[in-house]
């Protein structure tokens, strides 16, 4: 009897984990927002530096999985999802994809809040004031709703 080398590069006999295929298969949003992550777009770098290290008291995902979609940032927290929207987002189907996207988000419990890649590169000030407030407001709920008074205080 032959002496066999041992397995390499994990050949061998063992039985493989996992099936499926690769896991950008078995996951294909988590493979998309890390592409979309390496390829951000000049708006998105620009916002993200605003964003990162929780400079608005609030942390913040880039390019985060949401069901099917991919959000351009993501506060879990607050569920707040910032999505920035160059020319292309006003042609074609956009709108309406946008629409039904919108709407599976809300849906989730998210506020999408959209801003105009222009606005970010020419008014950023103004897009970090529009997202501080909407963090900072204490009418702020996620599912669009006012919450009603608490049992025993008075409505009117």
């Amino acid at each position: 009897m032959a002496a066999q080398n041992p397995p390499r590069n994990g050949e061998g006999d063992r039985a493989k984990r996992g099936g499926g295929g690769s896991r950008a298969l078995q996951r294909p949003q988590v493979y998309t927002a890390r592409k979309l992550r390496r390829e951000m777009t000049l708006p998105e770098v620009l916002l993200w530096e605003q964003l990162r290290a929780q400079k608005l008291g609030m942390k913040f995902r880039r390019q985060h999985p949401v069901g099917p979609y991919v959000a351009d940032f993501c506060s879990m927290a607050a569920k707040l999802i910032v999505e920035i929207d160059g020319q292309a987002h006003d042609r074609g189907k956009a709108p309406a994809r946008d629409a039904a996207r919108d709407a599976f988000l809300s849906a989730q419990g998210f506020e999408v809040v959209r801003v105009a890649a222009k606005d970010v590169l020419d008014n950023m000030d103004g897009v970090v004031a529009l997202l501080r407030l909407k963090i900072d407001s204490p009418l702020h709920h996620a599912s669009g709703m006012v919450p009603l008074p608490a049992s025993g205080e008075d409505v009117r």
